[in-house]
């Protein structure tokens, strides 16, 4: 064997170093957020055609990357939609898979897998602010169990049906707001909340001090700018479930709509869609201020189709006139409402941005649903999904590179019944019944069931109900009668909790 003089050793280290030097340095991993709005109508948004209610920001989202027309979420309602969202499965599929009073029912449990435990994995910083609603406070599906680092919000979707609560959770631990004690909001769903001559609210049962009154959304959405801040040099995984605009109707300050000569839950609706778009701008202030901007990809989505409850049975109590829907005239333009089973029970509005990757101003018609973004988040960074997933990566259609795939169907079920879209296709089953069938291209409110002199297609859509829903153990199945249903739910020994918002 020839040896290398001492002479020749220093000069062959030099040579090695440089040519370590010249390797190209991996890219940093992209930032991922998710924000989620409950209860956000398709036509809210200024993107979406809204000329009344100014959203900026959000549009901006669009404006800069790409606006989806057949985006759909998990669900009709919200904790089943998180379900979905959270582990890349549709609700055939999906632990929850309803809102309910039993707590086991509406957890998340061990061995259950979510986006965020795959992020975690994989070196990312992960954090949840707002409403969580798959846990209530003695179950296992707590965020800090399910892969998020930071949780600060609502665990239960019960919970969330108040702006002032009497404490929200900080991780596991409950962290109390004395200021909001005795405040109580059940009354908002069927009366008007008050405000003085500023614009600002007045919380009922808090009218001598007012002024201390602790908004969740406003606590969240700071805590979340801090997730940020404190994250900046790692890589992170933020999902933003925003409580507005669910009910019940109140806001800090009617702000810009103050002295609009509109009925009040008008100004109200309006003006809390508009503080969520503030917070919008101030994470994009913020990103950019940060240089994280080109770095970080933002989802925008709303969790289910058109609400109408509460809100509009408040305004036709108080007086005859245009309910809120029909004057924001804010409905998609298909049929359906949240709670249903329609194509408009679950098409939301939806948008992606990521400068640089996802080219601006886009409107795209391609079908997905809320199940495709844990296999697109995988993709992002380069690792394989759970085989489990129903979703599919949607990362070629936001970055037009790469092989584009499309869903032979979407499937959701709900209240025992059951949907499907397939193309231009859209099958409902109401439980117990046949399927109906509909052309949304020619017929988007539903009103030809074509079933009949489609046969075969319909067959075709039932066989793929019927193979797409797998039995839960504490939720219904399509078919199964009332009584059925709750003898299976004694003999599992499922314990209904009681009605109290101090339990959760």
């Amino acid at each position: 064997m020839r040896r290398i003089s001492n002479f020749l050793m220093p000069a062959i280290c030099l040579l090695s170093l440089a040519c370590k030097s010249k390797q190209p340095e991996e890219p940093p991993k992209p930032n991922i957020i998710f924000i989620l709005s409950d209860d956000l109508s398709y036509g809210d948004l200024g993107c979406y055609g809204q000329e009344k209610i100014k959203t900026p920001n959000i549009d901006r989202l669009a404006s800069e990357g790409i606006r989806f027309t057949n985006a759909y979420a998990g669900c009709a309602v919200c904790a089943p939609s998180r379900s979905s969202l959270m582990e890349g499965k549709h609700q055939g599929h999906a632990r929850v898979r309803g809102n309910a009073h039993a707590g086991f029912r509406e957890s998340l449990r061990p061995g259950d897998y979510t986006v965020a435990m795959l992020l975690q994995e994989n070196g990312y910083k992960t954090g949840l602010f707002g409403k969580w609603g798959l846990a209530v406070h003695d179950q296992p599906g707590l965020p800090n169990n399910m892969g998020f680092d930071e949780f600060y919000g609502y665990l239960n979707q019960q919970h969330a049906h108040t702006y002032y609560p009497e404490f929200l959770y900080n991780n596991r631990e409950r962290l109390y707001y004395p200021e909001n004690r005795y405040h109580y909001l059940k009354d908002n769903y069927s009366r008007a909340s008050s405000y003085d001559n500023d614009g600002k609210v007045i919380p009922n049962g808090l009218e001598g001090n007012a002024a201390d009154a602790k908004n969740s959304f406003d606590e969240y959405c700071k805590r979340s700018l801090d997730f940020v801040r404190e994250n900046k040099d790692n890589p992170f995984f933020m999902y933003l479930a925003y409580t507005i605009p669910h009910g019940p109707l109140i806001v800090p300050e009617l702000g810009e709509y103050k002295d609009k000569e509109w009925d009040i839950q008008y100004k109200e609706w309006a003006a809390m869609i508009s503080r969520m778009d503030t917070e919008v701008g101030k994470l994009l202030a913020l990103l950019d201020e940060l240089e994280l901007d080109d770095n970080t990809v933002i989802f925008f989505a709303a969790d289910n189709g058109l609400s109408s409850q509460g809100y509009e049975a408040r305004y036709l109590k108080e007086k005859q006139g245009p309910t809120l829907s029909e004057f924001f005239d804010h409905a998609p333009p298909v049929k359906g409402l949240k709670g249903g089973s329609d194509d408009g029970s679950f098409r939301v509005p939806a948008m992606v941005r990521w400068p640089g990757k996802v080219a601006p101003g886009q409107v795209s018609s391609y079908i997905w649903a809320f199940w495709d973004f844990l296999p697109t988040a995988a993709d992002i960074i380069g690792v394989n999904p759970p085989a489990a997933t129903d979703g599919i990566s949607i990362l070629p259609v936001l970055t037009g590179e790469g092989e584009v795939n499309e869903h032979e169907y979407l499937y959701w079920e709900y209240a025992q019944n059951q949907a499907v879209r397939m193309g231009k296709w859209f099958g409902h089953r109401v439980s117990g019944k046949e399927v109906e069938l509909y052309d949304l291209e020619a017929d988007p409110q539903q009103s030809n069931d074509l079933s009949t002199t489609n046969k075969a297609l319909a067959e075709r859509i039932a066989k793929i109900m019927d193979d797409s829903h797998t039995p839960s153990d504490v939720w219904p199945s399509p078919g199964e009668t009332s009584e059925q249903f709750k003898a299976r739910l004694k003999e599992a020994n499922v314990p209904e909790r009681p009605n109290n918002l101090s339990l959760y």
